[in-house]
């Protein structure tokens, strides 16, 4: 079973819940119709990964994503997380009306920061995604069509979350293809204040 860090510890999360197309203009980009609720997609433990990889069979893209670890009823820690996607073949099966999780769920397609604890979620709380020094993505709660809170209360209305799970929110414009030998930084904000910071070079 794959880990990720909280606070010097391992946790083995037992799923990976995301959401799709929560950003504005992350679907605009992507040529995408805003959905009318909430777009929810599931990743397996397998999915994890420490390891940044360009390619999985085919070309993969980043999108990075403030992502929260649940505990008893709530989110207790958040990390910034890169949702690898395999976007030609993403393509292949919207046109056909097919599920994501071929594209979204194969082994090494969620790579996550150290997650650090967290009070209070608010608009303040944000991301910011470099590859090689120059930011490409920037965003976070205030700019969520759904909200970390109503994320929770709408996941809880059909699905079991279990101590330990990882929920990935969305991500903002700015997603692209990662080319092997790039830097990628990232760093989540609250108040202006850098919680957590990250670097990967991609394989």
């Amino acid at each position: 079973m794959q880990t990720v860090n909280f606070n010097n510890t391992t946790i083995t999360p037992s799923k990976i819940i995301c959401i799709g197309r929560n950003y504005v203009d992350h679907i605009t980009e992507l040529g995408n119709e805003i959905p009318d609720e909430m777009v929810v997609f599931f990743k397996a433990n397998s999915s994890i990964s420490t390891l940044l990889h360009a390619s999985h069979q085919e070309p993969l893209h980043y999108e990075a994503e403030l992502c929260f670890l649940y505990n008893q009823g709530k989110f207790c820690a958040v990390a910034l997380g890169l949702d690898l996607t395999k976007r030609a073949l993403q393509a292949k099966l919207k046109a056909k009306g097919l599920p994501w999780e071929r594209a979204k769920a194969f082994d090494g397609a969620a790579v996550f920061s150290d997650f650090v604890a967290i009070d209070t979620i608010d608009d303040s709380l944000s991301l910011q995604l470099s590859i090689n020094d120059e930011v490409v993505q920037a965003g976070g709660v205030g700019l969520m069509m759904y909200k970390p809170d109503v994320i929770l209360s709408q996941l809880h209305e059909f699905t079991t979350l279990e101590d330990g799970d990882i929920v990935m929110t969305g991500t903002p414009k700015g997603v692209g293809e990662v080319i092997a030998g790039s830097k990628f930084s990232g760093k989540v904000f609250s108040l202006n204040e850098a919680l957590v910071s990250v670097t990967w070079n991609a394989k």
